[in-house]
């Protein structure tokens, strides 16, 4: 299998990915049994070892373009990532970055918030022609619109943001996540414990 089949199949069982914003979650995350993560933190110094430990441990890593510090977010920036840092994919607003992306080797998340009528638009407009991976719609708690854009797309929807429980978690998949992201990793923990926990019995 390739790697979005291999991740596909994790993801299908743990439905979660952890967002890391501090080197305090990634080394609690790295000691977790989740397997996927968006790191939106990080700058040329660091993200090396950073993805590297990562995948030594076989999880799944995603670099958020916007977020990573010294790297120019256009096609060298890409290049570089792609030569030196070596994610399994990357996550973007900027459709411009999709193609290049791709071209790339990378899988690749578009990100769409949900600000109003006019960005959903926009944003579906974009995931047809530009063909992303994944979609990620934020934010996760708003069940209609998760089943709106899940419904209208062809690519793995993720949602995230805002999620604070349990509840969210499975309100959004019962509306057509595949996935949900969010900062929240002892959530994530928990599900996951209790799942497995759920199995052996």
């Amino acid at each position: 299998m390739g790697v979005k089949e291999d991740l596909l199949k994790v993801l299908k069982w743990e439905q979660l990915i952890v967002s890391i914003k501090n080197p305090k979650t990634l080394d609690q995350f790295l000691e977790s049994d989740i397997s996927t993560a968006f790191l939106l933190m990080g700058n040329i110094n660091n993200l090396q070892g950073y993805v590297q430990e990562m995948k030594r441990r076989n999880k799944f890593v995603f670099l958020h373009l916007d977020m990573v510090q010294g790297i120019r977010n256009d096609l060298e920036g890409l290049k570089f990532l792609s030569h030196y840092i070596k994610p399994h994919g990357i996550i973007t607003t900027k459709k411009q970055l999709i193609i290049s992306a791709k071209n790339l080797g990378f899988l690749t998340v578009q990100r769409l918030f949900l600000v109003d009528s006019d960005a959903v638009r926009n944003g579906l407009e974009i995931t047809r022609e530009y063909q992303p991976d994944f979609i990620e719609a934020m934010p996760g708690i708003i069940p209609s619109m998760c089943q709106a854009i899940a419904e209208k797309v062809d690519q793995v929807f993720i949602t995230g943001g805002l999620i604070q429980n349990q509840e969210q978690i499975q309100t959004a998949l019962d509306h057509g996540a595949f996935a949900v992201s969010t900062s929240n990793l002892k959530l994530c923990k928990d599900i996951l414990s209790k799942k497995r926990g759920c199995e052996e019995t």
